[in-house]
This record gives structure tokens, C-alpha cells and sequence, in this order.
């Protein structure tokens, strides 16, 4: 588990260490209802049911449940093929503000990019947090995209940099999740907690939802979300 050490000027109170220990404690998956997608009822080749399949940006995207071999439940995946600036797609009745989001994902092919990332707290496909994993940069990285623009936001206890880099090697499923309680973010990619944002740009409940970028052929299975009780 990643840890934050906060330095006050003063012994902090009681109250505050509660607070700060229930914090901590939703972080890591408190006390969450939570639901999980595995797209296996649905006909091959159709779009899933309750989505906003769409994009930041310009392009075509192709979202479409496909039968997988590979998939880490059988028999179905959620594939993009399509090509846009940021392929997006939306669960259109979630509404979480602190909770978590977490998908396995298998990233195929790509020649200028080759993504996988969750969204939430998103209001539309122009405006929410997203932290993506790339296969041909071997980083995971944390943005949010407001009115379409999209910027990377700096990891608790480090100044300047992009994301974290680690090994995302392609044609093989990979987990990413992300916990979010008020304005810090937790990033745990296979298994394994990597860093940790703090930003408050966003702080109403929103949608959750997969993203990929440009070119991306990405595979996503169990993707599971819930909210912090």
C-alpha cells in the first residue's frame, strides 16, 4: 500500500486522525457496493445495452462485444477497433462520486498508440478523470479532461514527471483500478498500488467508463465499479 506522510505544524487532533484514517481506509476498498460487467449476455458482434458508445474528440469509434478465447471470463469481451482522438465509452446509469473502478484489459494492436484506460466521475465524453495504461510507452498515466482537453496531474510527493513508468506488455491481460474518495486517487495496476493524485477539479458524482486513444485495438472483461457507503 502506498502511504502519504502529511506533516503538520502540530500534534493533529483526534478527530483528525479519524478522518484521516477513514480516508485511508475507503482508499483501499472500504466499505463498497459493488457490481461487475463481464459483457457474456450479450450477442457477439452488437454494442452493449446502457452504454454511450462515443469519443473525445474526432474519429469513428468501433465498440463492439466480441467472443475471446482469451477473455478472463468466457465468452465475451468488450473490443475497440475504431480509430478517434479518445475512443469513450460511457455506463449511462452510474452515478458514483467516491468509490472505485478496476477493469481487466488486453491491449492488441496499435501503431500510434496502443491504451487502456477507466474513466469516472465523468459528466459527458468532454469532461472526467481517466488514468490510462500504454503498451508502447510502458507507463500508466493520470489525466483529467475538461471540455475536451485533456492533462496529465502530478503524483502526491512528486513534483513535475508523467505517470509512472512500468511494464504493459501487449497481447496479454493486465488489471487497472482506481479508488477515488473526495479529491485523491489511487492507482493500482496488477495488483500492485502505484501512485497516488490529488486533484478537486472534479467533485460531483459522475458516469465510469472505458477509454482508449487513437488507433488502440483493445480488449476489456470484468469490469467492476461501486460506490463508497
Amino acid at each position: 500500500m502506498i502511504c502519504t506522510v502529511l506533516a503538520f505544524p502540530w500534534r493533529p487532533s483526534v478527530w483528525a486522525r479519524l478522518a484521516l484514517a477513514s480516508m485511508l481506509a475507503l482508499l483501499v476498498g472500504g466499505n463498497t457496493v459493488a457490481q461487475t460487467l463481464n459483457f457474456d449476455n450479450v450477442p457477439a458482434g452488437m454494442p452493449p445495452e446502457g452504454w454511450t458508445l462515443t469519443m473525445t474528440g474526432k474519429g469513428k469509434p468501433k465498440w463492439t462485444v466480441e467472443a475471446e478465447p482469451s477473455a478472463p471470463s468466457k465468452p465475451n469481451v468488450l473490443k475497440q477497433s475504431g480509430q478517434a482522438t479518445f475512443p469513450v465509452a460511457i455506463k449511462s446509469d452510474t452515478a458514483i462520486r467516491d468509490g472505485f473502478v478496476e477493469v481487466k484489459f488486453k491491449a492488441v494492436a496499435g501503431s500510434e498508440d496502443r491504451a487502456a484506460g477507466i474513466i469516472w466521475r465523468a459528466k459527458d465524453a468532454d469532461n472526467y478523470y481517466v488514468v490510462r495504461a500504454n503498451a508502447l510507452e510502458d507507463n500508466v498515466v493520470l489525466y483529467k479532461t475538461i471540455n475536451g482537453i485533456r492533462t496529465s496531474l502530478d503524483i502526491v510527493g512528486r513534483k513535475g514527471g508523467y505517470g509512472v513508468s512500468t511494464p504493459v506488455p501487449s497481447g496479454r491481460w493486465h488489471a487497472l483500478r482506481c479508488d477515488f474518495v473526495g479529491s485523491r486517487f489511487k492507482v493500482t495496476y496488477d495488483g500492485q498500488p502505484l501512485f497516488q493524485v490529488e486533484d478537486a477539479t472534479i467533485m460531483n458524482a459522475g458516469m465510469i467508463g472505458l477509454w482508449t486513444k487513437a488507433d488502440s485495438v483493445t480488449l476489456f472483461d470484468d469490469l467492476a465499479y461501486g460506490e463508497a457507503k
